[in-house]
């Protein structure tokens, strides 16, 4: 799923209150999975001056880009910050590892060819799901729209639960990222 969408949906589900610290938490979990995708991609793009096809057709799948997702992405990782956080009743991590997790389960039911290794370091397997997020080849049509509702419930959430004014205007434009987003999936891919 796009990282709008991710921030949108983890603090939806875990920003209860959804002010100060929690919510950082949520939006924290939220973010680092893709978080190195976008640091190398942008290095990539605009400091190395790499060819976008290049980057996402080579580097994305190479060994070593596959590495550090792997480990961003490990189900066991967040599984033990989230034990950690309970275990030491540390609030924030344990809202920041939920909201990881939730990240994973959703990626991990709507990457069709570009999944991730998300059970490092026990295994290097990767799940390729039958629909994509994005491809209309494994049925992005259908997965959009499903999309789309729940970051628009998620949003309506949000806004019932007295967000600051920033914050309002913040996940405003995060659901307006995730329209135009979700709208060139549904045009171009």
């Amino acid at each position: 799923m796009n990282t709008p969408s991710h921030l949108l949906i983890g603090a939806a589900a875990f920003a209860r209150p959804a002010r100060g610290a929690i919510l950082w938490a949520a939006m924290l979990g939220s973010l680092l999975p893709d978080l190195s995708l976008f640091v190398m991609v942008g290095v990539s793009l605009f400091i190395l001056r790499i060819p976008p096809q290049v980057v996402f057709d080579e580097l994305y799948f190479s060994p070593a880009w596959q590495t550090v997702f792997a480990i961003d992405n490990s189900f066991i990782l967040w599984g033990v910050a989230l034990a950690f956080g309970l275990w030491r009743g540390w609030r924030f991590l344990t809202v920041t590892a939920s909201a990881g997790l939730l990240h994973l389960a959703m990626d991990f039911a709507v990457h069709a060819d570009d999944g991730r290794p998300q059970f490092w370091p026990l295994s290097d397997w990767v799940f390729h799901s039958p629909v994509s997020y994005w491809n209309s080849a494994h049925h992005a049509l259908l997965v959009v729209p499903v999309s789309v509702a729940i970051c628009v419930g998620s949003y309506v959430v949000l806004w019932n639960r007295g967000l600051s004014v920033a914050a309002k205007l913040f996940f405003t434009s995060l659901l307006v990222v995730e329209l135009w987003v979700a709208r060139q999936w549904l045009l171009f891919f």
